[in-house]
């Protein structure tokens, strides 16, 4: 399974990264920003099965990043997960511009699966 991190913050990465991995998910992708990611897309060499993506971010927001994918008819089944501190309602725009779930920072690695599961993900069992 594939992925793409959107997220500014490098250490926010790296531990998403470990939980993937210990998950399943074989090939991971860093993005900086949402324009990073939609570069990276344009680029080619990687079709994401998921985007997981933070909400404030420098140069493109997170919110921003969904609705450009969006408008890519070769990513239109990329589940989008927002990563985020926004409260409900700026998640509900999220969802309604194109975003499968949501899972609010901090979190665990339990309730990152529980959401990937949620959106039609099989995981690799914990062990």
């Amino acid at each position: 399974m594939k992925v793409i991190l959107v997220d500014d913050s490098a250490t926010v990465r790296m531990i998403i990264r470990k939980h993937l991995v210990t998950q399943g998910f074989d090939t991971i992708v860093d993005a900086k920003h949402g324009q990073d990611a939609l570069d990276q897309l344009a680029a080619g060499g990687i079709a994401p099965d998921l985007a997981l993506v933070d909400w404030n971010m420098p140069v493109m927001s997170g919110l921003d990043f969904v609705k450009a994918v969006r408008q890519l008819p070769a990513f239109s089944t990329m589940r989008i997960v927002m990563v985020t501190t926004e409260g409900s309602e700026k998640v509900q725009t999220a969802l309604d511009a194109g975003a499968h779930g949501y899972i609010t920072k901090p979190f665990t690695a339990d309730k990152l699966a529980d959401q990937l599961r949620r959106i039609g993900f099989t995981l690799r069992a914990a062990g």
